[in-house]
């Protein structure tokens, strides 16, 4: 890892727990915002250890651009929980061969960036 990798991974690590800092739910109830800033904590720690050994410079933009894209989207609905897609469950496919294999890819591929480290871990 860079050093300017290194630093922009450790800044977004400090943004993200200044953020849980100052997390106010979208309730206002005290429970719910301590259980939020709870969340942001664990989802941090969790993922960032998951990925501390990873080496591949294409990898490691690919989960800055995820982390980026989780902070924008927390703040901008105030939720801190990832957004889920909303595609029907298989509904077109038959259920045996090609065409169920083409539609797997197809949702594999069109599965939001900020989804796919939680998809991981869940």
């Amino acid at each position: 890892m860079t050093p300017v990798t290194r630093q922009e991974v450790l800044g977004l690590y400090r943004k993200i727990f200044r953020i849980a800092k100052k997390w106010q739910s979208a309730s206002g109830q005290i429970e719910e915002t301590i259980k939020e800033k709870e969340y942001i904590k664990k989802e941090a720690k969790t993922l960032f250890r998951k990925n501390k050994d990873v080496t591949d410079p294409k990898l490691i933009k690919q989960y800055i651009e995820e982390c980026e894209a989780r902070i924008e989207i927390g703040l901008h609905y105030n939720i801190p929980y990832p957004r889920p897609i909303h595609l029907p469950p298989m509904g077109l496919a038959h259920k045996q061969g090609r065409t169920l294999r083409h539609q797997e890819k197809l949702r594999k591929i069109s599965k939001p960036i900020y989804l796919k480290s939680h998809d991981e871990i869940s």
